[in-house]
């Protein structure tokens, strides 16, 4: 029974988060906005011309330079996200090592977290990968 809220909780948020963007999305037709750092880790062969910090709909490379744009900084705060988590998690568990005072199940414990800290390190440094991914796969 509770794996089924969990899931219906889960499966709200998620409609939620798509519903948040879609109306940002509307709000946003005329273009995207960029910063001149934003289009410069953007590849050399899409145009995205910025007029004041946007790019408008009209240029023929702009919507690709908006979803690379965006993919970009998902995975830009997942990355910091995770580290942030991960690093905590790795302060506890030393910690929890620390003062296991030898007792196996504490020190099994405190060892998961660091191993499961590890995993999320590993995740976080592979958000990172995401975004040449999406590029080799639209083509650009």
């Amino acid at each position: 029974m509770k794996k089924k809220i969990l899931g219906l909780i889960v499966l709200a948020l998620c409609v939620t988060s798509l519903g948040a963007g879609l109306v940002y999305a509307a709000d946003a037709l005329d273009g995207c906005k960029m910063t001149l750092d934003d289009a410069s880790r953007l590849p050399d062969s899409l145009d995205c011309t910025l007029t004041d910090g946007v790019c408008e709909y009209a240029d023929d490379d702009c919507g690709m330079c908006c979803l690379l744009n965006s993919v970009y900084n998902v995975t830009d705060w997942v990355f910091v996200i995770l580290i942030a988590i991960s690093s905590l998690m790795i302060i506890w568990g030393a910690v929890m090592f620390t003062t296991s005072s030898g007792d196996p199940e504490k020190t099994g414990k405190a060892r998961q977290l660091i191993i499961f800290a590890a995993v999320g390190i590993v995740i976080a440094l592979f958000s990172r990968a995401i975004p040449p991914i999406v590029q080799m796969v639209i083509g650009v």
